[in-house]
């Protein structure tokens, strides 16, 4: 396998944050307008956008066995992308609750978690956009101060949803499939603040 330059790892963890973007718009559209009888074709495209994350993750991790020079620690580029990969991975794992629990009509504040998810995720595009600039870039620490707010902002979203729930929802089978929903839509902000905690500790490695 031929050497990898330095510009294919930050182009990839690029090209896999606006994918993680694309899989939040779209599952704020499956939300947003929610249809069980459009619901398959959702999570086909889904998927779709998942296995395109994994192969972004497959091949930056074949490019790091055959590497002698990475522009950043080899073990901070493959912490990176699987965190990356988390990201489109809960997302996904949001729109497989939702059918395989039979939810049939979305609740407000799950709207609410969901526009969080968007808004971590363009602000996670933004800040791996800056990356590879890090040295010069004076927006970069901005986003991750944004993911972090944002992060803080869901969990409180999430333990009000919650409790909402268990205090007036009666039918058991509904408070079971939401509790598993809410829970990975906090999850999926989460792992955007994971990929913003790792960017903020390569940039202190680095600088």
């Amino acid at each position: 396998m031929a050497r990898k330059n330095d510009a294919f790892y930050f182009d990839s963890f690029r090209k896999h944050a606006e994918l993680s973007c694309q899989a939040a718009a779209l599952l704020g559209e499956v939300m947003r307008s929610y249809n069980i009888e459009e619901f398959k074709s959702a999570v086909d495209k889904m998927h779709e956008i998942e296995q395109a994350a994994d192969e972004i993750k497959h091949e930056i991790n074949d490019a790091l066995v055959t590497a002698f020079v990475t522009p950043i620690e080899r073990e901070d580029i493959a912490m990176l992308s699987e965190n990356l990969d988390t990201v489109t991975d809960r997302i996904e794992g949001v729109l497989h609750r939702l059918y395989f629990d039979n939810i049939t009509e979305i609740r407000p504040d799950a709207l609410e978690l969901v526009e969080m998810i968007e808004r971590a995720c363009t602000e996670m595009c933004a800040l791996l956009e800056d990356l590879p600039q890090f040295k010069r870039s004076k927006t970069l620490r901005k986003h991750v101060i944004a993911i972090n707010d944002t992060e803080e902002e869901a969990d409180h979203a999430y333990i009000r949803a919650m409790r909402t729930l268990h205090t007036t929802e009666t039918d058991a089978l509904k408070v079971f499939g939401w509790h598993e929903v809410y829970t990975f839509l906090e999850y999926c902000v989460d792992s955007c603040e994971h990929v913003a905690d790792t960017v903020s500790s390569i940039v202190m490695k680095n600088s």
